[in-house]
């Protein structure tokens, strides 16, 4: 057997304890996890500050290198992620429906995990907690892939929440990292047919659609976040401003930052007055149509076709005019990724067409996109966003990590 299957062969084996492990030694060994990743915490950041340094050296880009570091404030925050996760409500075991046939048979539909999920997600080593918390709440157990990016900062917090499995009892095997950064490694996890049960890729749109296309076990598609606001020619213009701003400037490298912006034409001199003075603040650059491009002139610069499927994950904004909601719906729905649009409008009917006839996960009305999350969705954290239809769709919390058993109560019955 290779390293990998070794691995998923443990993993497999741990199900069957987690499983049935109980809401109570579940949130012990979360609360377990907080407790050691508080007072070693200057052993991960260390090994960040090594990741760190070695992605500036290697030219990292600084929205990328954002999402890398940890510092106190950031670690306090996962620390709180955990504890918030053992807080929530336990979905295993929860019956959801039970009724009694007219042959006498009771049937119900229980509440129980997917088994062993596999994460591969790029450089951001709070997913490593974060996935492995909502995993193990939701009795699921993990293997986890990261980046070579994170890789120090992984192995680091890997071990200390192995750990804190131990110490309550738990196999190890619950939680377990890749040490292999290897595309060989990473396209073997994506056949480990008979181990994994599921796949969640979490990252940019070149490795979702790369999982997507190669693996042989079920995954879930999240992430990938090509999202736009519309600008209707009844809007509040500085709330429109303001939104757009929060959406694009507030951390551009998330997935449910805004990448496009469609304004109507009738408004969209009067909107820019408006939105510039915000957006360069932050020197953003902007990607314009012909038609945006008369009206802002050498502060943008004209858009490529390529420009109106990006995913920038930085301070860039392509730009498009619309003549009319109907034609930015088009719009929408031909180039973004079903993961979060937004209409800014002070028409309530517009705002009900744009709510049925835009297709994404998440849909807003005078609201920024960014709040697309499970903590802002009240699930209290989430795995991903997912942006398809199977199963989940939208922040996936604790209730899309499980699926569910028909049980069935009898007297004796038999089918004639």
């Amino acid at each position: 057997m290779t390293a990998l299957q070794q691995q998923g062969q443990a993993a497999k084996a741990a199900t069957y304890v987690l499983a049935t492990a109980g809401t109570a030694r579940k949130n012990a060994a979360l609360n377990a996890i907080a407790d050691v990743l508080t007072e070693r915490q200057t052993e991960w950041l260390s090994a960040n500050a090594e990741d760190v340094a070695a992605a500036k050296e290697a030219g990292m880009r600084p929205a990328m290198l954002d999402r890398l570091t940890l510092t106190p404030e950031r670690v306090a925050g996962i620390v709180d992620g955990v504890r918030q996760v053992a807080a929530l409500p336990d979905p295993i075991g929860r019956v959801d429906k039970m009724e009694t046939r007219p042959n006498g048979l009771i049937i119900g539909r229980r509440r129980v995990p997917l088994g062993v999920i596999a994460i591969i997600f790029e450089a951001r080593p709070n997913v490593t907690v974060d996935a492995a918390a909502l995993c193990l709440k939701s009795g699921n157990v993990c293997i986890l892939r990261g980046g070579k990016e994170a890789i120090r900062s992984n192995r680091c917090v890997a071990e200390l929440m192995r750990q804190a499995l131990r110490s309550v009892g738990l196999p190890e095997d619950c939680i377990s990292l890749v040490q292999d950064t290897s595309h060989e490694t990473a396209n073997e996890l994506m056949h480990l047919d008979g181990y994994v049960d599921v796949l969640i890729p979490r990252g940019g749109a070149g490795l979702i659609r790369a999982v997507a296309k190669e693996a042989s076990v079920p995954v879930i598609r999240t992430g990938e976040g090509v999202c736009h606001i519309y600008i209707d020619d009844e809007a509040d213009l500085d709330m429109g401003a303001s939104i757009l701003f929060n959406a694009k400037c507030s951390r551009p490298s998330v997935c449910n930052a805004v990448e496009c912006v469609l304004v109507h034409r009738d408004v969209a001199a009067d909107f820019w007055k408006k939105a510039l003075p915000l957006l360069d603040e932050k020197g953003v650059e902007l990607r314009a149509d012909p038609e945006a491009l008369e009206i802002l002139g050498t502060r943008a610069v004209p858009a490529e076709d390529s420009d109106w499927d990006a995913e920038y994950d930085d301070y860039i904004l392509a730009v498009k005019t619309a003549g009319g909601m109907d034609e930015a719906i088009d719009f929408i729905n031909a180039h973004g990724t079903q993961h979060s649009e937004a209409i800014i409008t002070k028409n309530y009917f517009k705002a009900q067409h744009f709510l049925d006839h835009v297709d994404a996960a998440a849909v807003y009305v005078n609201a920024s996109t960014r709040f697309t999350d499970g903590g802002e969705f009240g699930l209290g954290a989430e795995i991903g966003i997912s942006t398809q239809k199977m199963h989940a769709r939208g922040p996936m919390g604790l209730e899309e990590l499980t699926s569910s058993k028909y049980i069935v109560y009898g007297t004796g019955q038999i089918r004639t």
